[in-house]
């Protein structure tokens, strides 16, 4: 069998711990037997970023960049403990976090339906899709521990040397305090995104914030998106679709009977959560795809879940692990897939498809991951291990 060309290099970017080598399996497997295919790599290990003081993830950001798709394993953000574990120079930021800075971009997170796995959400019927903000708010904070009385205060000081102050709290005694930002710039990218991707799906858009608390922080995005909506009426009209605004109390009550099939926006912090949320809903973080996606159109694929550090220290000693590649795969299907449209290659794009369907006929023939058992109703259960699984789909894939 001759192997699909792929005219234009996609970017890899390596990660950390169980995924990691989950990350190799699949190329040995699905990727290099199939594809002539050239893989521009770098390595985004916790040790490899240390060494280079995080200039790897900024590279892979612009290369990113220069050829429009990147497909991302999932990596550590380090804390105190990683910093020792791993002799950190410090504890180094979301490298996730620092190319969605870079792309400028929003990242969009939707279920693998299953048959045989249904929600646990009984009127989901419909894929949810989330929309993350990936700029600002908590990730960008700026923190201090206060050690004792004294006031806090916001100061803005405009370039003419005007100041603006505003106190934030007349401490009697210890505490914290943080300060967060975000730039109308990076919000418009975000609403822009956001009915973009709703139009072209033809999906229902949902926006939702806290603005009746936060009277300019989270006003802002909605004056924002409010502002995009009238723009873009003909367009959502067109499409057969609306947008709604809603208090994010509200869209959570709502979300919980509403039959799905919507994309709901929201601001960095929360779309972290509530990802996490629908994703354990419909099964489990590793039916979840993740996409980041810029404003001028590069997109970057990953797994929505983390590295999955216990199953690493069992693989590390030599036992069994049954750790789902769901989602990996998926992560290479979706930036092979775009990879295809980009450069009008359907032969990859239907090489992406039969993929993704070989996965889960697997799973619906009964084959599956340890942690997909007991959420499945199929009759014949048969739990694989790491690699028994990916065998089993590789046969399917023929």
């Amino acid at each position: 069998m001759s192997k699909i060309k792929v005219k234009t290099p996609l970017v890899e970017l390596d990660g950390d711990e169980m995924t990691r080598i989950i990350w190799k399996e699949i190329k040995e497997r699905f990727i290099y037997p199939y594809l002539d295919i050239e893989l521009e790599y770098y390595d985004l290990g916790v040790e490899y970023r240390d060494k280079t003081d995080d200039q790897v993830t900024i590279d892979s950001a612009k290369a990113i960049q220069k050829h429009g798709v990147g497909v991302k394993c999932a990596t550590i953000t380090p804390n105190a403990d990683r910093v020792k574990e791993f002799s950190l120079k410090k504890e180094w930021p979301s490298p996730n976090g620092t190319i969605r800075s870079i792309l400028d971009g929003t990242v969009f997170r939707k279920p693998i339906i299953i048959n045989n796995i249904p929600p646990a959400v009984k009127a989901w019927k419909k894929p949810i899709i989330i929309g993350r903000h990936a700029y600002g708010d908590l990730y960008k904070d700026v923190e201090m521990q206060i050690p004792g009385p004294g006031k806090v205060e916001l100061v803005y000081t405009s370039a003419e040397g005007k100041e603006e102050r505003v106190l934030v709290h007349d401490f009697k005694g210890s505490g914290v305090v943080m300060g967060q930002h975000n730039l109308d710039k990076s919000i418009e990218s975000f609403a822009k995104s956001c009915f973009n991707y709703a139009i072209s799906e033809k999906v229902p858009l949902w926006f939702a914030t806290k603005d009746t608390i936060s009277k300019k922080y989270h006003a802002r995005f909605r004056a924002i998106f409010d502002a995009e909506a009238q723009k873009r009426e003909a367009e959502l009209k067109a499409a057969g679709i609306y947008y709604s605004y809603y208090l994010i109390d509200d869209a959570v009550a709502q979300i919980m009977k509403n039959e799905g099939g919507m994309l709901w926006a929201l601001m960095n912090y929360d779309g972290d959560v509530q990802s996490d949320m629908v994703a354990s809903g419909f099964g489990s973080l590793g039916l979840m795809t993740s996409v980041l996606v810029s404003p001028d159109g590069k997109y970057e694929y990953e797994a929505a879940h983390g590295t999955v550090t216990r199953h690493y220290r069992q693989y590390q000693k030599g036992e069994t692990t049954s750790t789902n590649s769901v989602a990996s795969i998926f992560a290479w299907t979706g930036a092979l897939h775009k990879r295809g449209e980009l450069d009008g290659n359907s032969e990859l794009m239907d090489f992406a498809k039969r993929l993704e369907k070989a996965v889960i006929d697997t799973i619906e023939s009964g084959e599956m991951t340890k942690d997909l058992i007991p959420l499945s109703t199929a009759s014949n259960k048969k739990q694989l291990d790491t690699f028994q699984f990916m065998e089993a789909i590789q046969k399917r894939l023929g």
